[in-house]
């Protein structure tokens, strides 16, 4: 095995476990599993580990550089892969991004809506997009304040190149705690945007490697696995 490839059989391993784990989860819940859907973040590993999960049954791939992601769809083509983008967006990245993704799951203004739609066009598939939701108040963390998600919503509703698929929201480190009442207002905002715009917003893509379970408690329609799948990123050389 070359530096930095992945092995199928871990993955192999690493995924029956996580997938008995989810099953636990919903069902504790009163879920279907079927329910959850699992995004497979290679973000740091090379084009070895999304053809891996790919021949896993996972199709659903998250990246979080856009330049990362076009090097990787290149090398993987014609898969049949959702590529979805789940790190911050830069909207000098829009034109790029608008025809690189599937699913953008950062939008986190309206500003940056606008300029997804009208780098999608409209004669291809809307471009799915989650308004990333920012609940943590920790410094530096990016994501459109709740009490301007309306806002942002409204201006996607009106652009016919994006379909507003839902929510996203990065938990804060720590204890479950923390993670679960993030969890609990972005499903309550989820709530409330479609009780005021009649927008179904199916998607809630929350819970990472640390608290997927906890997500899937409260709600998570999308987790995103990356370390737990894959391990830990290959370092530099």
């Amino acid at each position: 095995m070359t530096p930095g490839s992945v092995a199928t059989d871990a993955l192999a391993g690493r995924l029956a476990s996580i997938r008995e784990r989810v099953s636990r989860a919903a069902e504790s819940a009163g879920r279907d599993p079927q329910d959850v859907h699992l995004l497979a973040v290679t973000k740091g590993h090379p084009a070895s580990a999304v053809e891996a999960a790919v021949s896993l049954g996972l199709r659903e791939i998250g990246e979080s550089r856009v330049q990362e992601a076009q090097a990787k769809r290149a090398a993987c083509a014609g898969r049949g892969i959702s590529w979805h983008m789940i790190g911050h967006l830069q909207r000098n990245k829009a034109r790029v991004a608008a025809s690189l993704f599937d699913t953008v799951q950062s939008l986190d203004s309206a500003a940056l809506a606008v300029d997804l739609a009208r780098h999608r066009g409209t004669h291809v598939a809307p471009l799915r997009v989650l308004i990333e939701v920012e609940l943590t108040g920790l410094p530096g963390r990016t994501g459109t304040p709740p009490d301007d998600a309306a806002a942002v919503l409204e201006v996607v509703s009106g652009l016919a190149a994006l379909e507003p698929a839902g929510l996203m929201t990065v938990a804060p480190p720590g204890p479950p705690e923390a993670a679960q009442l993030c969890f609990e207002r972005l499903r309550e905002l989820r709530e409330a945007l479609r009780q005021t715009h009649g927008i179904a917003l199916d998607e809630l893509s929350m819970g990472m490697s640390d608290d997927y379970e906890v997500a899937i408690a409260h709600g998570a329609t999308m987790i995103r696995l990356g370390r737990a799948l894959f391990g830990d990123r290959p370092g530099p050389g």
